[in-house]
């Protein structure tokens, strides 16, 4: 998996929702926007403080989140 050094999590910051760069904008919100239709360069201009890398690192840690399995622990 690649690096993913834009994604933080923090209990102070969204109450430790995986964040971009510690700021107050989520994974989840990027990934919404993108499948609400918009498109990188609108969330770039909303959100101007956003880099290209943020977007791509939070579709990637989708995806990796997406295909990770919980495993049951006998107990």
């Amino acid at each position: 998996m690649a690096q993913l050094d834009r994604i933080t999590f923090d209990p102070a910051v969204m109450g430790g929702k995986p964040c971009i760069r510690g700021r107050r904008i989520t994974v989840g919100t990027i990934v919404g926007l993108l499948a609400a239709g918009h498109t990188e360069e609108e969330i770039l201009k909303e959100y101007p403080y956003l880099e290209p890398e943020d977007i791509r690192q939070a579709l990637a840690y989708s995806a990796w989140r997406a295909t990770e399995s919980e495993i049951p622990l006998a107990g």
